[in-house]
């Protein structure tokens, strides 16, 4: 194993607290392979790069010689993490829960080394409970312990309620880390009470407890909200390199650097010079597509992440007139594209702006919109057309 210390100030990197990290340090002094987990419960099928925070933390672990345990989680999938929810949410059929898991698996390979790569299905040992095995590990904790929980707290204040299964989810999260014997859990910070139920329910077991890393939340496209599908605002893995390029070189110059920070594998002492010369005068958009291109060729290759950058160029250069009218909206939380294109005078109105991109007679940045359900952000700036002969260029605040 490397010098300690050096281990320890990677793992630390992009962190955003160690729980304990003297029981971490201590098993790292064990020099054995440790056995990381990381559960994951595939809600969505797309894997952004919002979950590639902890992915990476994650491989990191498979480069250090540890056993990492991808835990895809098929049976609390069908309960629902109500982490962060202020209200119930619906649950997964089994069909829609397996469907997404096997396009995790396929996805997850992007960043993991598959023959370092344990996965497993929690159902495995969630399912053979039983009615008696489930009442006999609701008895490990009480309704106060649950209600310490900050969202169930808010709920319980709000007059919302609160289902009896979803304070059986922390309970099935922390005895998948005593079936797998885990010695290291990674996991989001919205992920807390959780991972600290792994550690409770292991010392109850006569087991070690658990150390957990816990990594920050990526701010989507927004800059705002955590990247997620429902919020529109994510980067999929597995989206073409034009339009990843084109996503990363919408953010915002200041959010860039918080991609780097938790996104990028570049010595922080290089970032640090980006951000001294990007102070000293350097176009930031410069350093923005170095960044793009690092995402890209780690998803799909060097010559994709060139030919993405020289797509944008083009783009950028195309049939734009020099006169061009440049517009400042407001987007509050986000403003739907056919809006965005109403309140930019290109369309008349926003079922017009509908119409126009099915017909595929809308551009943005010279790429064609496809999606008429598009929701932009602030910090977006792009170059609308509609058309033949309507530009517009659209700042976002």
């Amino acid at each position: 194993m490397a010098d300690l210390d050096q281990v320890l100030a990677e793992i630390r990197r992009g962190t955003d607290e160690i729980l304990l990290e003297t029981d971490l340090l201590e098993k790292l002094k064990e020099g054995r392979p440790l056995r990381i987990k990381l559960g994951a419960d595939p809600t969505a099928p797309d894997i952004h790069l919002g979950h590639t925070v902890i992915l990476n933390k994650l491989r990191l672990f498979q480069e250090l010689g540890h056993e990492v345990i991808f835990l895809i989680g098929d049976f609390t999938g069908m309960v629902g993490d109500p982490s962060g929810k202020n209200s119930t949410r619906p649950p997964l059929t089994r069909e829609q829960v397996l469907a997404n898991a096997e396009t995790y698996k396929e996805q997850v390979y992007k960043i993991l080394d598959p023959a370092k790569t344990r996965i497993e299905f929690n159902s495995s040992w969630l399912e053979p409970l039983g009615a008696a095995g489930m009442i006999r590990l609701a008895s490990k904790q009480t309704v106060a312990r649950m209600m310490e929980r900050d969202d169930f707290k808010k709920r319980y204040a709000s007059g919302q309620s609160i289902a009896i299964h979803e304070f059986m989810y922390p309970l099935l999260q922390g005895y998948d880390s005593v079936a797998l014997q885990a010695d290291v859990e990674l996991g989001g910070t919205d992920q807390k009470f959780n991972l600290l139920m792994g550690r409770e329910l292991q010392k109850a077991e006569g087991q070690k407890p658990q150390a957990v890393i816990m990594m920050p939340l990526l701010e989507g496209l927004d800059g705002v909200k955590k990247m997620s599908k429902s919020a529109h605002n994510y980067i999929g893995v597995s989206e073409p390199a034009n339009e990843m390029f084109g996503k990363l070189m919408s953010i915002s110059d200041d959010l860039m650097w918080r991609y780097f920070e938790l996104l990028s594998f570049r010595p922080l002492a290089e970032i640090e010079q980006f951000k001294q010369n990007v102070a000293n005068g350097s176009n930031p958009r410069d350093t923005k597509i170095a960044l793009a291109k690092e995402i890209i060729t780690r998803f799909h290759d060097a010559a994709s992440a060139e030919s993405a950058h020289q797509a944008f160029v083009d783009r950028s250069k195309g049939m734009i007139p020099d006169n061009i009218e440049e517009i400042e909206l407001a987007a509050g939380e986000g403003i739907a594209i056919a809006n965005l294109l109403k309140d930019a005078d290109l369309v008349s109105s926003t079922s017009e702006a509908m119409r126009m991109i099915k017909q595929g007679a809308v551009k943005m940045d010279g790429e064609k919109l496809e999606d008429s359900r598009m929701t932009l952000f602030a910090g977006t700036v792009a170059v609308f057309q509609v058309g033949k002969r309507k530009f517009a260029k659209v700042t976002l605040v």
